[in-house]
C-alpha cells in the first residue's frame, strides 16, 4: 500500500507532534513495504524540515508539498514534478488583499515572502519553520512562477469567505482556491491539488490507485481522499471532508488516529 497523510490534525496532534503510537505504525508500515507521503499545504522547506525530524525521509518516503504544486522524492532528494501560480496572478492576488486589509504571502524556494509585516506573517512563520522576508514587491522580486498565495485572517472566516467569493469568476481557469484551515485560504496553481497528487504519484511509482490510502481533516483533503482506492476523514474532520471519505477514523488527531488507519487498512 502507499498512504497519503495530511499533517496538521491528521498526523500530528494539536502540539505538531507525532505520538509513540503513530511513530510505532509508521514503522510497522515502512518496515512491512509500504510508503508513506506526507501530503501537506506547507511548502517544500517546511515539509522538508519536518520529514526529517520525523525520520521519514529515506527508502519509501516522499513529500507532496503546497496542495500538490511539487512532489518530491525524500531518498532521491529530487523534485519529481512542480508547478507554480503565474505572477500575473499572484500580483492580482496580493492588490486584492490589500484593498480589503487581509493578510496575504507567496514564497520564494527559501522564505515566505511579504510586502509588509504583519502578525498573521510572523506566527505562520513561526509555526511552519521557514523564515520570511519583507519585500517591496514579491513579483518584482522573484524571476520564476512561486508555488501559491495565502490569505490568513486569525479572527473570522468571514473575509476569506467574502474575498473567495468575489474572486469565484476571475479564478475559473487560472488558479484553485481551497482552505486549508478556518484561517487561511489558499490559491494554488491551476491543476495542483492533492488529489493530482495522488495520482502522479501512483502512476510515477507504478502502483494502482485502488492500492492508495488517503488521510486528512480538512477542505484541501477531499481531493485527495476522493482519488485514493481508500479515502479516509480523521474524527476531527470537517463535515464535508466525513461525507466523501469511505471510512472515519474513531480517534481523533489527539488521540493517534493515523495508527488506527495503518492498523485497519495496513
Amino acid at each position: 500500500m502507499i498512504i497519503f497523510t495530511d499533517l496538521d490534525g491528521t498526523l500530528l496532534n494539536d502540539a505538531k507532534e507525532v505520538s509513540p503510537e503513530n511513530r510505532a505504525a509508521i514503522d510497522r508500515a515502512l518496515h512491512g513495504g509500504h510508503r508513506i507521503v506526507i501530503t501537506t499545504g506547507r511548502p517544500l522547506p517546511s515539509a522538508k524540515k519536518l520529514a526529517a525530524d520525523l525520520k521519514l525521509d529515506g527508502a519509501g518516503c516522499y513529500l507532496i508539498a503546497s496542495n500538490g504544486g511539487l512532489l518530491y522524492d525524500c531518498e532521491q532528494d529530487k523534485i519529481l514534478r512542480e508547478i507554480g501560480l503565474k505572477r500575473e496572478y499572484v500580483r492580482f492576488l496580493l492588490d486584492e488583499a490589500k484593498k480589503r486589509g487581509i493578510h496575504c504571502h507567496s514564497y520564494s524556494k527559501t522564505h515566505v515572502l511579504c510586502e509588509s509585516m504583519t502578525d498573521e506573517l510572523e506566527g505562520y512563520s513561526r509555526t511552519i519553520q521557514v523564515p520570511y522576508r519583507i519585500v517591496p514587491s514579491i513579483t518584482e522580486y522573484l524571476d520564476y512562477d512561486p508555488w501559491k498565495v495565502i490569505l490568513i485572517n486569525s479572527r473570522t472566516l468571514a473575509p476569506l469567505a467574502a474575498f473567495r467569493e468575489a474572486l469565484a469568476e476571475w479564478e475559473k481557469g487560472k488558479c484553485t482556491s481551497i482552505y486549508s484551515s478556518t484561517t487561511m485560504l489558499e490559491y494554488c496553481p491551476f491543476g495542483a491539488t492533492k488529489g493530482e497528487g495522488v495520482t502522479y504519484m501512483c502512476r510515477h511509482l507504478n502502483i494502482p490507485l485502488s492500492e492508495a490510502i488517503a488521510a486528512g481533516d480538512a477542505e484541501n483533503d477531499i481531493s485527495m481522499i476522493e482519488a485514493a482506492g481508500i479515502g479516509v476523514a480523521m474524527a476531527n474532520a470537517a463535515g464535508q471532508v466525513k461525507e466523501r471519505a469511505d471510512y472515519v477514523t474513531h480517534a481523533d488527531a489527539n488521540h493517534s488516529g493515523f495508527a488506527e488507519i495503518i492498523d485497519r487498512f495496513c
